[in-house]
């Protein structure tokens, strides 16, 4: 799998693992990457374990958030990303 230097601007690409480092690689593709680079997941991974991965992320921002739950047709209650944010409001959410 090859991944874009500019999603991953802050980590050394040459040590990065697809195969190992799927829980660093999953959202940050998920959140930052283009149509390219998410497609290049699927097929890499599968959608089980990118399912799997979002379910238990910490942080997702909102549009990511909607965009797979509505791609794998998962509410947006089940992913812990939701949950933590309901339990834990900003002043602005916007």
């Amino acid at each position: 799998m090859q991944l874009n230097k500019s999603t991953f601007w802050e980590y050394d690409i040459s040590k990065l693992d697809a195969a190992r480092s799927y829980h660093t690689i999953i959202p940050r593709i998920a959140m930052r990457g283009d149509e390219h680079e998410i497609r290049e997941m699927r097929k890499f991974y599968g959608d089980e374990k990118i399912k799997e991965i979002l379910l238990q992320v910490r942080y997702l921002d909102k549009h990511t958030l909607s965009l797979f739950s509505n791609i794998y047709n998962i509410p947006k209650e089940k992913f812990r990303c939701y949950i933590w944010r309901q339990s834990n409001p900003t002043h602005w959410d916007y």
